[in-house]
């Protein structure tokens, strides 16, 4: 007797659909030049959820499988135990993070050309004025650890002299060459287990 009948077919549709995404992704690469403009996008969201999501994906299905069989037994409830801590325990910091980084960012647009000396931030089309010489310091944050499913999120605040912070997460995008770029602004590189703002 199957439990889930629809999974298989489900599972099918949505490794399809990955497929072409990825392959569109791939063969419009070929033709589009580098962007020096960053949001959220999907495909960035997509990188970064992919580990956590997968784990999901494959945990989920298993530990609702026990609530099929009636009631469990010890032995089995300290292996649903031990499950969902390694399934929560791995995909969780990574969708917790995902989730406030999204909050921060969702409406923020970083224009970076370092070969122009640009730097720009913008808050729902609105610029925040700043530069360089405006920095009084500058925070990256970084996991500690770089075999975590959230190892590559982190984030740059930037402190300007008239008390605003801008934080830029990576959500946006590859924050290292941003964190090259502003290396000679009072630069405070930091690890962190878990990069929450």
């Amino acid at each position: 007797m199957k439990l889930f009948p629809f999974l298989r077919p489900l599972l099918e549709i949505s490794g399809a659909v990955l497929a072409v995404i990825f392959g569109l992704r791939l063969i419009t690469g070929f033709f589009t030049k580098a962007s020096r403009v960053y949001r959220p996008t999907f495909g960035r969201q997509l990188y970064l959820l992919f580990w956590p999501l997968l784990c999901l994906g494959v945990g989920l299905p298993f530990l609702a499988s026990f609530f099929f069989f009636g009631p469990l037994s010890s032995y089995e409830l300290v292996l649903l135990t031990a499950v969902a801590a390694v399934v929560l325990g791995f995909a969780g910091p990574a969708l917790a993070l995902h989730a406030q980084y999204y909050v921060r960012n969702l409406h923020t647009t970083l224009v970076f050309e370092p070969k122009q000396n640009i730097l720009e931030v913008y808050e729902s089309g609105v610029p925040i004025p700043f530069a360089k010489s405006d920095l009084q310091r500058v925070e990256w944050v970084t996991c500690a650890s770089p075999r975590l499913f959230w190892s590559n999120y982190n984030f740059l605040r930037l402190h300007l002299r008239d008390g605003r912070a801008i934080t830029l997460t990576a959500l946006l995008t590859n924050l290292e060459p941003v964190a090259g770029f502003l290396r000679n602004s009072n630069m405070e590189p930091r690890q962190r287990w878990c990069c929450f703002l």
